[in-house]
């Protein structure tokens, strides 16, 4: 998908989703966000795929929301619905998903990105909502954004509009990694590498019960979490860390995938 608006690319158990209108920093368009969401529900579902890196190409991440195409009215109820529809693939798919951002990383990118499990960003990400100054609502991330850096900083950026420094949006919460820019790839690289040594059953049950978690009173989930680690003691993954455990090995490298015991 060279030509494509969004390049999706699966290599040795990482599917790379890369934003590709470099030409306007990569702006986003009913064509962009509706490819989005559709790549998005294709890495969820690949069984190829242990880790879901979203990006851009050139010199941004992403600009937001396409200014152009929405003076032309050309911004419907349609995008809204594709941007739920592709942030909700990223917060929910039963593996891990990293944002890398850089150099601009505003509006809507900014919000795609905190539909993702963690973000890693240069320290020249340069990082605000400004939807409200636009006359618009930051659709993408308004309903989950108070959840990662609480309610006050939340109302503070969609509010207010505030542009945040990267070393402010490390300690809010708002990124989880700030590295130069020259190291970004270097840092992503031993991200993914981590993620290997992870169970991928157990990372799918954990995300579904951290999400949970946030509008059910645990008390109430007790037997959900006992059928999630029931399912964990059950996949071949717990199988391959017992018998690692076992042999006194100190460390289990699920991916590639390891054969269980006999």
């Amino acid at each position: 998908m060279v030509d494509s608006s969004v390049r999706y690319e699966v290599s040795e158990g990482v599917a790379t989703i890369t934003l590709n209108r470099p030409h306007v920093l990569n702006a986003i368009d009913i064509d962009l966000i509706q490819r989005l969401a559709d790549t998005a529900e294709q890495a969820a579902t690949d069984d190829n795929v242990w880790v879901v890196i979203l990006r851009g190409a050139g010199r941004a991440f992403c600009s937001g929301i396409d200014r152009t195409a929405l003076a032309r009215g050309e911004i419907s109820a349609d995008f809204y619905r594709a941007i739920a529809r592709a942030t909700n693939w990223f917060e929910d798919m039963p593996k891990l998903s990293v944002a890398v951002m850089h150099s601009w990383s505003i509006g809507g990118g900014l919000q795609l990105a905190s539909a993702c499990d963690v973000r890693l960003a240069a320290d020249d990400a340069v990082l605000e909502f400004g939807a409200t100054r636009h006359g618009l609502v930051p659709d993408a991330t308004i309903l989950r954004i108070a959840r990662i850096i609480g309610m006050g900083r939340a109302k503070q950026l969609v509010l207010l509009n505030d542009r945040v420094p990267p070393a402010t949006a490390l300690e809010w919460g708002l990124v989880n990694w700030v590295v130069p820019a020259d190291e970004l790839s270097a840092r992503l690289e031993a991200l993914v590498e981590s993620s290997f040594y992870a169970s991928r059953t157990a990372v799918a049950e954990s995300k579904g019960l951290l999400q949970e978690s946030f509008h059910r009173d645990p008390r109430a989930l007790v037997e959900d979490m006992i059928a999630a680690q029931m399912r964990c003691h059950s996949s071949w993954e717990l199988q391959v860390a017992n018998a690692a455990w076992s042999n006194r090995e100190s460390e289990v490298r699920f991916f590639p995938r390891s054969a269980p015991p006999p």
